[in-house]
């Protein structure tokens, strides 16, 4: 059964939902951005709003270029760069472009739940790898692939959803160089990235295509605002040859043509680097503040690792535990979580739930958690 989700930042009045995965909004910039369209406007030329290049416009994809650089620390091509219409539609365009029914992908677990619904939107096989403290375990990758024969792999690397796990260096090394020895791509969900709160990341593996088969998406909607449905994917020269042989990016040009602009104009006027550092100031707050009301109350309740950047929360609770009964009766007490199982494809992790600190404020976050701990020890 497919899952729905709103996104309407709307839960019922009163009600701490911790299970949405959004920004508040108090940090959605409006301003910035109108700071940004003016700026673009007042220079624009009657042809940028005609269709566009079906790459993205070569001014948008060299000033994301230029980003990305300096935010990877390497130095990224604007012709290994592709528009998007956020990273929703880069899995499923890269789904499409990349896989035939009856393929198999591997996913890491627990992993993006509305991922899989993609996934069998194109009726991908689906073979799950686990995970521990450093990311997908290769051991366990290297042990199914001869058997699997992938087609894909798909990885949130950086600060993954659910479990806001980071794979290793060493790890991503492999990786890639797995992806070679055994021809399947890299699909790398790399949106938090650009969103650490404590020391730093590893490579990207964006800064990687060169040296496997990898395609790196990103997105603005975690690091400027959902709403601009605009992100990118960054691969190899012989990866965006067969990405551009495609009918409905041919027939409709570039798939967010304004709103890039609108984008350039915010990243050249240092609108966007400036923004990222707030975003890290903000959720470096609501993770302490999730992190010491759950110490306070929950301790003897759960289990979890602080995150060091993203989203979320990933804990355990004992294993005869079912959070989706739980989940049940969360309206009671005015709060909401994710179930553990649904980040599952094969319906593992029931005695699991994942939090959002991105959603509230940290007086809201405290609140939340102490309602959260009137339900689990009721």
């Amino acid at each position: 059964m497919t899952s729905k989700v709103t996104f309407d930042s709307a839960p019922p009045p009163g009600v701490i939902n911790l299970g949405i995965g959004q920004p508040s909004a108090d940090l959605l910039p409006v301003d910035l951005l109108r700071a940004a369209t003016d700026d673009y406007l007042s220079v624009a030329r009657p042809q940028e709003l005609n269709y566009g290049e079906l790459q993205g416009d070569i001014r948008f994809r060299e000033t994301l270029a230029d980003f990305l650089s300096l935010a990877y620390g390497s130095d990224a091509k604007p012709e290994s760069l592709l528009l998007t219409t956020g990273n929703s539609q880069a899995i499923d365009f890269v789904c499409e472009r990349f896989t035939k029914p009856g393929d198999t992908i591997i996913v890491e677990e627990p992993s993006y739940f509305l991922a899989f619904e993609i996934f069998r939107d194109h009726q991908l096989n689906i073979v799950p790898v686990p995970m521990d403290e450093n990311g997908l375990v290769i051991e366990a990758l290297e042990a199914v692939l001869p058997k699997s024969r992938p087609t894909l792999l798909y990885t949130i690397p950086s600060f993954s959803n659910p479990g806001g796990r980071t794979l290793s260096a060493s790890r991503r090394e492999r990786l890639v160089d797995l992806s070679r020895e055994h021809d399947f791509i890299v699909a790398a969900d790399e949106v938090y990235q650009l969103l650490p709160y404590y020391g730093g990341v590893p490579a990207a593996l964006g800064e990687m295509i060169d040296r496997g088969n990898v395609i790196s998406m990103g997105t603005f909607s975690k690091i400027l605002a959902p709403g601009l449905r605009l992100g990118w994917i960054q691969c190899s020269a012989h990866l965006m040859e067969r990405a551009l042989d495609s009918g409905w990016l041919n027939s409709g040009g570039s798939v967010n043509h304004f709103t890039s602009h609108v984008v350039r104009h915010a990243i050249d006027m240092g609108l966007q680097e400036s923004f990222i550092e707030q975003l890290c100031d903000s959720y470096r707050g609501r993770v302490a503040a999730m992190d010491e009301s759950l110490q306070e109350q929950l301790s003897g309740y759960l289990r979890w690792t602080r995150p060091d950047g993203g989203y979320f929360f990933w804990l355990e609770m004992a294993k005869e535990v079912n959070t989706r009964d739980l989940h049940a009766r969360a309206a009671e007490f005015e709060v909401g979580f994710q179930p553990g199982e649904i980040f599952s494809s094969t319906g593992d992790f029931k005695n699991f739930l994942r939090l959002s600190f991105a959603h509230y404020n940290e007086t809201d976050i405290r609140e939340g958690i102490a309602r959260l701990a009137s339900l689990l020890t009721s």
